[in-house]
């Protein structure tokens, strides 16, 4: 299988490379793992490239932004690494203010001191590692391992089916949960995670949602699945995950844009989900995502529909009031641009499945940074605060509940 993770210059291919100044190491060549080296000759002059994903056509682009490497034999030295081609990403705008994740044990990951310059387009990250091997990363990464622990603890709860509805283009499952049982009169409530797989704070979102839905002694958990059904999908992309992409598939394709026509050879992951949606039915939806840019919490709309009506109106606005109860960090100040009637891109999936099921649908935005309202220090925006935050999603889904049919 090709994971698109290549040395170039001196080094070895395959993501691997050895300083000669030094003997540090430089390694990607693992699930969710992205990097070229240039040229490591200089421990205080490391020369670091993003690998881009697969051309994508829908968005005539090759994406690149996401990174994640570990470095060996590195205690006590002082790094100096320059990613050069970060002016030529995805978002180069995106890396004013930003601040690169670390971890030493992959489970505490904290911000080091980076700076973009924007005349050259080289992003520079500076730190001296207190143990011997450090992870640097564009997000917390979550794995396609630790996605795949996720379903099989989940799935083993209680009242919880593993539904494993297709496969990708790699081979890997697809894997759906459905939380609570179908019947008659009861919602049925959708929250998708991490079609973009650079977007690794989606996944800690879902996870921290699944482990407060699974908690048989949270009061809101237990009336929720007792009054509607949930149906959770942590990873829509465990192709890219793995390939350690950004924004597109196996294929190159942008799921996000795969809505209107999606298609089972080259964006199986929507074909297989739009299948058992129309199956099950949907009554609400939250599509959850990071936002490269904005440091904040916020939702896009479905406004720009056809079919958008004063009654889907009244449940977004329910639900956004709802949500800002539940937590401080979602607010509706800031976010993206609403748009005008008529004028809603149908291949997004919130929009698709607003107009397909007359329902409330919503994509759902992190910051990769931090929340400007609420910042912290130390770790920015990080899988914990993720977590917090899609626990906190399940009372305002409940509490937005019996208005979803309401005539």
């Amino acid at each position: 299988m090709d994971v698109h993770r290549w040395a170039t210059g001196a080094t070895s291919p395959n993501g691997i490379g050895k300083s000669t100044a030094g003997g540090i190491y430089v390694n990607s060549n693992y699930d969710s793992g992205n990097i070229e080296i240039e040229d490591m000759s200089e421990a205080g002059n490391i020369k670091l490239r993003i690998h881009p994903d697969p051309f994508c056509e829908t968005d005539n682009v090759s994406h690149a932004m996401w990174f994640n490497f570990r470095m060996t034999n590195v205690a006590g030295k002082a790094l100096t690494l320059h990613i050069n081609n970060a002016g030529q990403c995805s978002f180069p705008v995106a890396w004013q203010g930003y601040q690169a994740c670390a971890s030493y044990d992959l489970e505490h990951w904290f911000r080091v001191p980076t700076q973009y310059d924007t005349d050259s387009g080289v992003l520079t990250i500076q730190h001296t590692p207190e143990c011997d091997a450090v992870q640097y990363a564009y997000f917390a990464p979550y794995t396609y391992n630790r996605h795949r622990q996720l379903i099989a603890r989940t799935q083993a709860k209680r009242d919880v089916k593993l539904l494993m509805i297709g496969e990708t283009c790699d081979g890997h499952d697809l894997n759906l949960l459905q939380l609570g049982t179908p019947g008659p009169g009861k919602p049925n409530v959708w929250i998708i995670a991490r079609q973009h797989p650079g977007e690794s704070m989606a996944e800690w979102f879902a996870d921290g949602l699944l482990e407060r839905l699974t908690d048989s002694h949270d009061a809101v958990s237990r009336h929720l699945l007792r009054d509607a059904c949930v149906f959770v999908m942590p990873n829509v992309n465990p192709d890219g995950t793995w390939r350690g992409h950004l924004r597109t598939n196996a294929a190159g394709i942008n799921l996000n844009r795969a809505w209107a026509k999606p298609c089972e050879e080259d964006s199986p992951e929507v074909f297989h989900l739009l299948r058992v949606m129309d199956k099950k039915g949907v009554d609400m939806l939250v599509d959850v995502h990071g936002d490269e840019e904005l440091p904040y919490c916020f939702i896009a709309g479905s406004e720009g529909i056809p079919g958008w009506s004063d009654r889907l109106k009244g449940l977004q606005d329910g639900f956004c009031a709802a949500y800002k109860r539940a937590s401080p960090d979602f607010q509706t100040k800031f976010g993206y641009g609403v748009d005008a009637p008529g004028e809603a891109n149908m291949t997004i999936c919130s929009n698709q499945v607003a107009q397909r099921f007359d329902c409330l649908a919503v994509t759902l935005e992190m910051p990769f940074k931090d929340t400007a309202d609420h910042p912290e220090p130390v770790q920015g925006w990080s899988p914990e605060r993720a977590k917090r935050f899609g626990a906190a999603l399940l009372p305002a889904i409940y509490e937005v509940l019996p208005t979803l049919r309401a005539q």
